[in-house]
């Protein structure tokens, strides 16, 4: 294969979010040309104008740019194509190649029903496939005249050769009565006139490879190859559905918190895999990534997993980056937009918050306690743990701290300990209290942490609501 000869495409309809699966398959294609020096375009197949969005288009385009699925030149409107379409149908009739056919609905909806109650499968019998007796006063729908001796054999990139026997391909619509294309001519025509070479994408359109071939031929084109990926279940090895995880690219983003650079590196592992490799870069899936990896078998999404791997890359994450992402989320759950000085507050805090935090949500629930305003509402378990000595034991801390005048870690632990062994007691004994003195809750990051971040006035002034 030439280098520079490699296009791949992906081609969403519009008629809602940009769901986990079209991601994946985005994913495969952008890796499978960027591997090869290639190029990756965008078809917006939007002929359905009924259940077409702008909508549904701006957040397709939204969650690709999302995920860094940057295609080449601009992306191609399906529906502004259709006199293209026509054209060639048309063409495929005046070859001999297609026919007209002047069957009403009425007459197929009784042929389907005589096949039906005869067990048999539901096709088109070519009635109109041999004639010429056409009536002036009726339209006409175009069908393709599929070879009816033979087989039709795809050496797929991914499940292997598949042969279907030509008898078992009807002589499918390619214009309407009406005069508009279908889906199916559409598809053909544009991946021709793309210049695209290799049509990766979900198993399910496996059977309609083998009908768009038949226009492939009459037309005589190139074959495209194919690599017809399985597609994802859930854990249960149900299909895939809302309750597994199936939520449009933009709620793995908004309302669970991912980073991108999480979902690709998941998505990248659904299906395919390099070894033993977990954590894969772009660079290195781009290196990497070969078609004949993926495998035959529907892989299984787990939340669970993507949310580890999320924590992962927010670990790995700039400071800076991640508290630009969690401000707005922090200031959703206390009511108000964080000040310029508590933003800086939370890029220094970001190192303490993020290291056991799995999505963006639970560091920006983390975070809340640098911006509670007093006195502290304390949670039950916090409640809990300032009952009997605590409030004098705490007394006894703020005077300790208060004495502290170089406000890090090192004094401020000095100053900590102290207490603890005056009181004849473990530090714990004096952190956990301490803790939920200043944090409203038990879990929190490091004491002295919490300590430094909140800075020396704010901790006292936490501190003396709640001594005796």
């Amino acid at each position: 294969m030439s280098a520079s000869s490699v296009v791949t495409r992906f081609a969403p309809s519009p008629t809602g979010f940009l769901h986990i699966g079209g991601a994946r398959t985005a994913l495969f294609n952008l890796l499978f040309a960027r591997r090869h020096g290639g190029k990756f375009l965008l078809r917006i197949e939007d002929t359905d104008k009924a259940r077409s969005t702008q909508e549904a288009i701006d957040a397709i385009l939204d969650g690709m740019t999302w995920l860094d699925l940057h295609w080449d030149g601009d992306a191609v409107f399906q529906s502004e194509r259709a006199a293209r379409h026509v054209e060639v149908a048309e063409a495929m009739l005046a070859s001999g190649h297609a026919y007209r056919c002047y069957a009403t609905p009425e007459e197929l909806t009784e042929l389907r029903e005589q096949q039906r109650a005869a067990k048999q499968p539901l096709r088109y019998d070519g009635r109109w496939r041999d004639r010429t007796d056409w009536p002036n006063d009726q339209g006409y729908a175009v069908r393709l005249k599929a070879p009816r001796e033979g087989e039709t054999v795809i050496d797929d990139l991914v499940q292997g050769r598949v042969t279907v026997q030509n008898s078992e391909l009807d002589d499918m619509v390619l214009l309407r009565s009406d005069g508009t294309p279908t889906y199916m001519l559409a598809v053909v025509v544009d991946d021709h006139d793309m210049g695209v070479t290799h049509v990766i994408r979900g198993d399910d359109h496996l059977n309609n490879a083998f009908r768009q071939l038949g226009i492939i031929k009459a037309m005589g084109w190139p074959e495209p190859a194919y690599a017809h990926i399985p597609l994802i279940h859930g854990s249960d090895g149900a299909k895939l559905s809302k309750r597994h995880g199936a939520l449009g690219v933009d709620a793995y983003r908004d309302e669970l918190g991912m980073l991108p650079e999480a979902v690709n590196n998941y998505l990248l592992r659904l299906g395919w895999g390099h070894g033993d490799a977990e954590i894969i870069s772009r660079e290195q899936a781009i290196e990497w990534f070969d078609i004949g990896g993926v495998g035959r078998s529907p892989s299984r999404f787990d939340l669970k997993k993507l949310e580890n791997l999320n924590g992962h890359y927010l670990r790995e994450a700039d400071d800076e980056r991640l508290a630009g992402l969690v401000g707005p989320r922090v200031a959703k759950l206390i009511g108000r937009a964080l000040t310029p000085d508590e933003q800086a507050l939370l890029v220094r805090a970001m190192p303490e918050l993020k290291p056991r935090a799995k999505t963006l949500d639970e560091i920006a629930d983390g975070a809340t306690f640098l911006f509670a305003a007093r006195p502290l509402a304390l949670d039950e378990k916090a409640a809990a743990l300032l009952q009997g000595d605590a409030p004098t034991l705490l007394g006894k801390t703020h005077d300790a701290l208060a004495a502290v005048r170089d406000w890090t870690a090192g004094p401020i632990e000095e100053a900590v300990r102290q207490v603890a062994e005056e009181a004849g007691i473990g530090l714990g004994k004096v952190a956990q209290p301490l803790r939920a003195a200043l944090t409203g809750r038990t879990t929190s990051p490091g004491i002295f942490d919490v300590l430094v971040l909140l800075g020396r006035e704010e901790s006292l002034a936490r501190l003396a609501d709640l001594r005796t």
